[in-house]
């Protein structure tokens, strides 16, 4: 382990006092602290190698389950994660967008994680922001849950700052209400920046992700062009977690991804969508479903409602602001 890694204390380093205090006595008790400051403590050194150019951005040639090609840099980043939640002694399991299998991670009790170690791995040589997405539930195991039981949530963002949104769920605060709020890593510790992030329902500014499904894919070609016509300022990056930040920094926006017959979807439903979906809708705002081929059967819902029936479950996605994404719902799933 490296020597940050060595001296980690779960529940202690990288857990600001404010958001420990959020929690309710049940979440601390089975150690979400614990959890949400391991994960905290692990993006710091990602953070922190990455702008060490310690990592490599070149494809060391092996390819993940779902037949992306892997970069060094998603397996180093990958094996930072599993090695603080290992350490933190009250995660179960841990399953990861590059290893989509539940991995045992000690603990006989308390929290189980999704995460995408390092999403827009594909943007990095670029030198665009990127980040990564965790999903924190309780007890053992992530087959077959939902969204919305998780405790908590996070996505952290590597731009010209280190910060993260992260999410409490309302099952999970003293207060009994959805907390989301804004950290900046400092040189030795992590500050709370905002209090309470929110997301209005109006919005005018867009991100289409997907875009090409637009040549066969009709109703998504209206909606965009709804969208442009309405002269909404264009706001897309090409990776998730940096077009999900602005929405949440901005306190405004909608971001999509639609698919078509020669498109699909490809967003990872654990891994990517629900973790993003508590983040947003805990600051306010809205999350859709949506097929992830052409002539999938499903109901527009919350992001939050939808089973992950296997682990490595793809899905369109819509969020942001509330009218948005009602009005994603009413043009993709218009018959």
């Amino acid at each position: 382990l490296s020597s940050t890694m060595s001296s980690f204390i779960p529940g202690c380093n990288d857990l600001p006092a404010d958001l420990k205090h959020t929690l309710n006595s049940e979440a601390v008790e089975n150690g979400l602290s614990h959890v949400i400051s391991a994960l905290l403590a692990a993006c710091r050194e990602i953070g922190t190698v990455m702008r060490n150019g310690q990592f490599s951005h070149e494809e060391v040639g092996t390819t993940n389950s779902s037949g992306d090609d892997q970069l060094h840099v998603d397996i180093a980043t990958e094996e930072i994660v599993f090695n603080y939640l290992k350490s933190s002694g009250v995660c179960i399991v841990a399953a990861s967008e590059e290893t989509p299998e539940e991995i045992d991670c000690g603990a006989e009790s308390g929290y189980s994680v999704g995460f995408d170690p390092l999403d827009g791995s594909s943007i990095i040589d670029a030198n665009f922001a990127v980040g990564t997405i965790c999903g924190i539930w309780p007890g053992r195991g992530l087959l077959n849950r939902t969204g919305r039981e998780q405790s908590a949530s996070m996505i952290v963002q590597y731009g010209p700052r280190v910060t993260a949104m992260v999410a409490i769920n309302r099952t999970a605060t003293q207060s009994g209400e959805p907390v989301c709020m804004e950290l900046t890593m400092l040189p030795d510790h992590w500050i709370i920046t905002h209090h309470k992030v929110q997301v209005a329902p109006k919005c005018k500014t867009f991100a289409p992700g997907n875009l090409r499904a637009i040549g066969d894919n009709a109703n998504y070609k209206t909606l965009v062009d709804y969208w442009i016509q309405s002269k909404y300022t264009l706001r897309y990056s090409g990776g998730l977690v940096p077009d999900v930040y602005h929405i949440l920094t901005k306190g405004q926006g909608v971001l999509s991804n639609a698919a078509s017959p020669s498109a699909k979807a490809k967003l990872r439903l654990l891994f990517e969508c629900a973790p993003v979906a508590l983040v947003v809708e805990c600051a306010g705002g809205s999350s859709s479903v949506a097929p992830c081929e052409a002539g999938q059967e499903m109901t527009p819902t919350s992001m939050l409602d939808v089973s992950v029936s296997y682990l490595d479950k793809r899905v369109g996605a819509c969020f942001g602001s509330k009218d948005e994404v009602d009005r994603f719902q009413s043009h993709i799933f218009s018959s």
